[in-house]
């Protein structure tokens, strides 16, 4: 009975560490082959590599290596036919590009007394762009500064055909530019500023006023060319009596036979005056939307010479009609009164879209 037991009991744990081991030996045995086998194949990828190597050393010896030669380019401007050079100058436009243009090359920029021009290829075109009228602002008649030699040049004829608006003519006295442009003016005392070289005559037409000081009236003005007052006059507005005569008398077919020879808005509370010199007494009106504006704010003007109106607008917003039977040409004017000083700057740009 002994016996039998003996022969049932179970296998003891040294037999299961047996076959582990043995398992462990056969895992071991293939990973070594398949190292081997990869240092096989990596022997073959170097020895390969070298033969590659080889045969491009031959490759490589076999042709001498040619010179890299870098030719410097170079354009004899001089030689170019000036026509030509003149019309391909042409495309650049600006008055600043072309003065770059002069100040680069001097092709461009200096007087070329051998190819008949009695001025530079940049001037020559400068002169061009302005005879050809391709600044011209539709209906309006521009005045431009005349050419003088040593003294005006094209190209600042044609910097000033480009943004042409500026308050060109100062009547009395306390008024000054305070910019070399004469677009900015400072006043003190009873003072106006024309833009009498920009004459609107039909069309709409759109300026703002920046004003940084005081409290300047702001509006339009018949052009007069030929104003000649006859005399020193401190004091100068376009609502005195005692100059409507003088005013009259520079009169010209360009103001048709509208009444309105002058109309300006207040800045300080909005209200409209105009004036007929025929009969000299200013008329004050209220309209609707009057407001006033401070130092800071921009003062916009819509001319509409196609319905007779003007528009005033005060920081893009637009406060209303305040003038209509608009008839015949205009120019923008500007004008202080009493002792108060005021500043401002004019500008052509578009109308706001609102």
């Amino acid at each position: 009975m002994a016996d039998d037991r003996s022969s049932k009991r179970p296998r003891t744990t040294s037999g299961a560490s047996e076959e582990s081991a043995s398992g462990d030996e056969s895992e071991t045995h293939a990973l070594r082959s398949e190292v081997a086998r990869l240092r096989e194949q990596l022997l073959r990828s170097d020895a390969e590599v070298a033969r590659l190597r080889q045969q491009l050393q031959r490759l490589q010896g076999g042709h001498e290596a040619l010179p890299v030669v870098v030719l410097a380019s170079s354009v004899d401007l001089s030689r170019l036919d000036t026509s030509l050079a003149t019309h391909i100058v042409s495309f650049l436009g600006t008055s600043l590009e072309l003065r770059n243009l002069a100040l680069t090359c001097k092709a461009f920029g200096w007087q070329q007394p051998a190819t008949g021009l009695d001025l530079s290829l940049a001037e020559e075109v400068a002169r061009q762009v302005v005879c050809s009228g391709r600044n011209d602002i539709e209906g309006a008649r521009i005045t431009l500064s005349p050419y003088v030699r040593g003294t005006t040049t094209w190209l600042s004829i044609l910097r000033e055909s480009e943004d042409p608006l500026k308050f060109d003519t100062l009547l009395g006295r306390g008024i000054e530019h305070i910019n070399e442009r004469g677009t900015s003016v400072r006043t003190c005392g009873t003072v106006t500023a024309v833009a009498s070289n920009y004459v609107m005559k039909s069309g709409i037409h759109y300026a703002e006023f920046q004003i940084t000081d005081g409290f300047p009236r702001i509006g339009i003005v018949r052009p007069m060319p030929n104003l000649d007052l006859g005399r020193p006059i401190v004091n100068v507005n376009f609502f005195f009596s005692s100059l409507c005569d003088d005013f009259l008398a520079a009169r010209t077919v360009e103001w048709g036979n509208g009444n309105v020879h002058a109309c300006e808005y207040d800045c300080v509370d909005g209200g409209t005056r105009w004036i007929s010199w025929d009969s000299p007494f200013p008329r004050w009106e209220l309209w609707d939307g009057r407001d006033g504006c401070d130092a800071g704010d921009a003062v916009g003007m819509l001319l509409n010479l196609n319905e007779g109106t003007l528009a005033v607008y005060n920081n893009s917003r637009r406060l209303g009609v305040m003038k209509d039977g608009l008839l015949g040409s205009y120019c923008w004017c500007a004008s202080s009164v009493g002792d108060r000083e005021s500043a401002l700057t004019i500008e052509k740009c578009d109308p706001p879209l609102a």
